[in-house]
């Protein structure tokens, strides 16, 4: 990853809707939930969610498939493990095994 598209990523989450809707997802792995789930968990409005959702999906940290009448949003993992590579790629004096983290992580 280069730090363009790091920045890219970064920006997405930089802003508290989305950092909640992506916090929201992350949990759910591949399983994810539908726009509807999502609005009623957030109590986000429909419109302004929709432009979160979209900026997530553009970043590459969130996914969207289409089930029967609704659009299931999940986090897409490769995104979010490559961000989290690119961030502690030079972590802890050379010594990776140092920054991982504690709790069993879906990435």
């Amino acid at each position: 990853m280069n730090s363009q598209l790091a920045i890219t990523k970064l920006s997405a989450l930089a802003q508290e809707s989305r950092l909640e809707i992506f916090r929201l997802l992350v949990p759910c792995g591949t399983k994810g939930m539908s726009a509807g789930q999502i609005a009623e968990t957030t109590k986000i409005q429909p419109n302004t969610l929709s432009f979160h959702l979209k900026e997530l999906n553009a970043a590459g940290l969130i996914n969207s498939q289409r089930q029967g009448r609704s659009i299931i949003y999940s986090i897409q993992i490769e995104g979010v493990r490559n961000l989290i590579g690119f961030l502690t790629e030079d972590c802890c004096e050379g010594r990776p095994e140092l920054c991982t983290p504690t709790k069993d992580h879906c990435c």
